[in-house]
């Protein structure tokens, strides 16, 4: 595409554009946050979310993608459930100069340890409760972040991300724990996953035993439907099941 006659691309301050991925997991009965420890100032030896400037040839996504396996070597991302969360443009974000930032919401299932690399000096996964505070304002996207994550657990089958492509309906309703923070009935959240067309398939003749005396408990895995309805709402403030 060419530019118009007389138009001045320098007319406008210049200003570059990021990327920032908050990537969520559960481990050990906890959401985890992947975090790169910063080896280049500005915030050198803070955490922060991966992330990185996108390149003139490539999408937001695309970056975010190179950025991820770069700063963490996390090249096997099959499993990544990506989604873009919100762009974050204030003045003042970055002290290198004016800074917009495309931030994505990750989810990644059973995942590997990562490792440092490109400019970040290490990679690690870390109990969300612990993960800050972050540099720049990473903070608030990761808080962003959960809270999108949450609210689409709702109404969507995005809770299947978290899990690996066979799973049981415990583990399932521990993503659904995990990330509101709250504890969910048992008979009730599985009538109601069962009771939702395409949710979830069980896989014919699997099982898998989970601790106790019981017997195995049957495995599923993520049917083809996208949505709930009805949707399956957290808990009230007051502690009601869901």
């Amino acid at each position: 595409m060419s530019v118009p006659p007389g138009y001045d691309k320098y007319a406008h301050e210049p200003f570059a554009v990021t990327v920032d991925l908050a990537v969520l997991t559960v481990a050990e009965g906890a959401l985890h946050v992947l975090l790169v420890e910063r080896g280049q100032e500005p915030y050198a030896g803070h955490w922060a979310l991966p992330g990185g400037f996108v390149h003139p040839d490539e999408s937001a996504e695309t970056a975010a993608r190179r950025e991820l396996a770069e700063e963490t070597g996390l090249s096997d991302l099959s499993g990544l459930h990506l989604e873009q969360l919100r762009t974050y443009s204030e003045p003042d974000r970055d002290p290198r100069m004016r800074v917009v930032s495309v931030a994505f919401a990750a989810l990644l299932p059973d995942p590997p340890e990562p490792h440092g690399g490109s400019d970040a000096a290490e990679a690690r996964w870390v109990p969300y409760d612990k993960a800050g505070p972050l540099a720049f304002d990473h903070d608030r996207i990761l808080a962003d972040a959960r809270e999108h994550v949450g609210a689409k657990l709702e109404s969507t089958c995005l809770a299947t991300a978290f899990c690996p492509p066979e799973f049981t309906l415990g583990e399932l309703q521990q993503v659904y724990e995990t990330v509101w923070g709250s504890a969910l009935d048992r008979p009730n959240f599985r009538r109601k996953v069962l009771a939702t067309p395409g949710f979830v398939e069980a896989v014919p003749g699997a099982a898998r035993l989970t601790g106790g005396r019981g017997k195995p408990a049957a495995l599923y895995r993520a049917g083809p439907a996208t949505a709930l309805r009805p949707p399956l709402l957290r808990p009230s403030p007051e502690g009601r099941p869901a």
